[in-house]
């Protein structure tokens, strides 16, 4: 059973959808999408254009990302990714310019945990976003990255190609 953090009104690690979800989603694809702005809130989000495997339909995704070793790393709970995989190439907007980027769907629990870590270590909002809450020490409860885990939280490394 997962533990409730009454602040947040839903269960430990689940990520918030918002009210406004789609607006604020319209919005922010465009802002990274506009040269100037771009550079401000690209140094936090990043686009990624998803492409159904069953419908085709596509999607574009702002996210926040850290680097990570060399990498991108991305981490959702949402079901968008069951649309991705590893060794699959995949669009981006990244740093103001749309690329390529090999993917690579993080496997294991253990490995995926870790990731969600430093995903909110480096980036407070990210763990805002998810319910995870950080200590006095930075960092983050140990028990919500497991509930965020059990909840189908993924982790997802990106490789730009130049």
């Amino acid at each position: 059973m997962g533990t409730e953090t009454e602040a947040a009104g839903r269960p430990a690690g689940k990520a918030q959808t918002l009210r406004l979800q789609g607006l604020a989603n319209a919005f922010t694809r465009t802002a990274l999408s506009t040269p100037g702005v771009a550079k401000g809130i690209g140094r936090y989000l990043i686009l990624l254009y998803v492409v159904g495997r069953k419908s085709g339909k596509k999607y574009t995704v702002p996210i926040a990302y850290i680097e990570h070793d060399g990498k991108v790393l991305v981490g959702t709970q949402f079901g968008w990714a069951r649309n991705l995989a590893t060794g699959q190439d995949l669009r981006v907007r990244y740093k103001g310019k749309v690329r390529t980027a090999e993917v690579e769907v993080v496997a294991g629990e253990q490995r995926t945990i870790d990731l969600y870590a430093a995903l909110c270590r480096a980036n407070h909002n990210f763990a805002k976003f998810h319910n995870i809450a950080i200590g006095a020490d930075g960092e983050p409860d140990p028990a919500n990255l497991r509930e965020a885990y059990q909840q189908g939280a993924k982790a997802i490394l990106l490789t730009p190609k130049p």
